[in-house]
This record gives C-alpha cells, structure tokens and sequence, in this order.
C-alpha cells in the first residue's frame, strides 16, 4: 500500500514498511476538513497489518475533529486486530491529549519509529 493525499494545509502518507506494519505520515493542519482522509487511511491500513504507525512529526495543528479522527483510528485498528501506534508526537499535541484526558487511548512513542 502507497500513496498519499494532499491538500493546501495538509499531508498524508501511507506505506508498508513490512508485511504486518504500515506507516501513515502526517504533516500540516489536521481538522474539520482532513480528518476523514485519516479514517480512510486507517480504515485500509488496519485491514492489512498488524500494526499500523502514525508519525505525526509533521502535524503542525490540531483540532477536536482531528482528535475524534485518531480516536476514531484506534478503535478502527483495535476492532480489527491491529495496534495503532502514535510516533513522533508534537509538544501541541501531546497536550491536546492531555487536556481532553485521552492519552490512554493510544500507544504513543515520542520519537519517530523509523524502525517500524
């Protein structure tokens, strides 16, 4: 699986990069109006492999639409048998998750998981 989509304020990548993980690659606004291209992205990876990575090293902002699209990604990848994997999470972000009591929810590594 590659490709990528691509909007004014907005990146996603996706590539496998084995046979049971898959790297989604975030850079620039994710809200209102990108947030469904990441449950899409999730939604394919997940049927596929095992583990599917986020790096999100290159989001830029965040808002609640972009947060209930990863919330909604990890139960995409849980009910599917796939473990999401946050990496690579902006100081803004972390404290988004803080805030709104959700860093449980994922499986967050602070650096870029270029091993995976």
């Amino acid at each position: 699986m590659d490709g990528g989509a691509v909007n004014d304020t907005f990146q996603l990548g996706v590539r496998a990069t084995g046979p049971d993980t898959c790297r989604i690659t975030l850079a620039g606004d994710l809200d209102v109006a990108t947030a469904p291209e990441l449950r899409e992205a999730v939604h394919a990876a997940a049927a596929g492999h095992r583990q599917v990575v986020v790096d999100c090293g290159g989001l830029t902002f965040c808002d609640c639409s972009g947060l209930n699209a990863m919330l909604g990604a990890a139960r995409t990848a849980r009910a599917g048998g796939s473990d999401l994997l946050l990496c690579a999470v902006p100081r803004s972000l972390a404290r988004l998750l803080q805030l709104s009591h959700t860093t449980s929810a994922f499986t967050i590594e602070t650096e870029r998981a270029d091993a995976r």
